[in-house]
């Protein structure tokens, strides 16, 4: 009789435990779909307030390779006196000061971007020391080199511009 008691409470006790484990199984399923639908409400709400954020610091970078841009440069950095060291002292710092006013601008963008924008910034500074290496003696004739360099080539600044573009075209 006793073994027939057991198996009859193992009856009546085997669709409790099924029942629990269904039970818990989908109260499992829907915690976790929740906490996926919160993560994902928080994630849009931070995104739409940040986005503006976010393209406001491209647009503050696409400018700073627009004023570094030779061309552009040289025309807004007028010689102050016939030095030519002067002169490239002052291209130079005109970029660095520059750079310097939107180094915060790093913190809304991607490290590969940043590091684009790095590159460009070194790079149009060594074509500016490499044209400061000519035999020329007045600070006109270097900036007649320095754009003479540039016409040439794809600049520094128009190759990180166009990455700039990219990354801001993937935010959409």
């Amino acid at each position: 009789m006793k073994g027939e008691q057991i198996l009859q409470m193992f009856g009546f006790l085997l669709p409790a435990v099924v029942t629990g484990v269904v039970a818990f199984y989908f109260f499992k399923l829907h915690t976790k779909n929740e906490d996926g639908r919160r993560r994902f409400l928080l994630h849009k709400d931070t995104q739409k307030n940040t986005l503006p954020i976010r393209l406001q610091a491209y647009e503050r970078m696409a400018l700073f390779l627009e004023r570094i841009a030779i061309p552009s440069l040289v025309v807004r950095v007028a010689p102050k006196t016939a030095d030519k060291n002067a002169y490239e002292n002052l291209l130079i710092q005109s970029i660095e000061t520059e750079f310097e006013h939107n180094l915060s601008q790093q913190v809304y963008m991607t490290d590969e971007c940043w590091n684009v924008i790095k590159a460009a910034k070194s790079a149009t500074i060594q074509m500016i020391r490499k044209a400061g290496m000519s035999e020329t003696d007045s600070a006109d004739k270097l900036r007649e080199d320095v754009l003479t360099e540039t016409m040439d080539k794809s600049s520094p600044s128009a190759t990180a511009l166009a990455f700039v573009k990219k990354e801001v075209g993937d935010l959409w």
